[in-house]
């Protein structure tokens, strides 16, 4: 068990929450790793809280498809599979075409400004080697083109997909081969949208996601 794993009080959500939403950002981490089992007494010690919002917790985290429940094993973190990549990765591609396309007719220059700068921050994060920190300075980024569609539904809908995706970012990043790619597909798809050209920002968003479906690909056969 991680011994980076520690609750954090919300005075404004329940107990049961606060418990849900710290075990599901240590899964989305990686800081419970897929397959290791979630031992209800042990949890409820390493958290100081009781049983039960433990057990609500997996019940919920179970739902979403990050649990899964094993005969005469109980709980575990979910496998990153194949299938639920591809599945994620599928809406993602669609979902993230459309805001290319919608931020090429609506960018404005502070917002070009704006990804440069999400850009250095990257490329700073990079350069730290910090896996959460690379994470976090990805999604940055990509925050950036969604906000610059002005679509609040579609910016709603990219940002409930940013969890589900947030476990296969960290697997993708882990291979430090791939991060001079990833700088040179974030600098594709700035100027992209400087030349509001749609044509070449859709095959930037492709194959942006296309890279990343095949090594975390390859990395799920290699675990295998």
């Amino acid at each position: 068990m991680s011994d980076i794993l520690k609750v954090n009080i919300n005075e404004y959500l329940p107990l049961r929450d606060v418990v849900f939403n710290t075990l599901r950002q240590a899964i989305l981490k990686g800081e419970l790793l897929p397959g290791e089992r979630l031992m209800e007494i042990q949890l409820a010690q390493r958290l100081g809280v009781s049983r039960t919002p433990i057990r609500e917790a997996i019940r919920k985290l179970e739902l979403e498809g990050l649990v899964t429940m094993v005969p005469r094993k109980g709980a575990e973190v979910a496998k990153i599979t194949e299938k639920s990549l591809r599945d994620v990765l599928e809406v993602r591609k669609a979902l993230e075409e459309l805001a290319m396309q919608i931020a090429c007719d609506k960018v404005t220059d502070s917002e070009i400004k704006d990804l440069e700068i999400a850009l250095e921050e990257f490329k700073k994060a990079i350069n730290s080697k910090e896996l959460t920190s690379i994470a976090e300075a990805d999604v940055n980024f990509h925050d950036v083109i969604y906000n610059a569609t002005n679509n609040e539904k579609l910016i709603l809908i990219l940002n409930n997909l940013r969890e589900q995706m947030y476990r296969y970012r960290i697997e993708y990043i882990k291979d430090y081969s791939s991060h001079g790619r990833l700088i040179k597909e974030h600098e594709t798809m700035i100027e992209c949208l400087k030349n509001h050209d749609k044509e070449k920002a859709t095959i930037a968003i492709y194959n942006h996601i296309d890279n990343q479906e095949m090594a975390v690909v390859n990395s799920i056969k290699e675990n295998e």
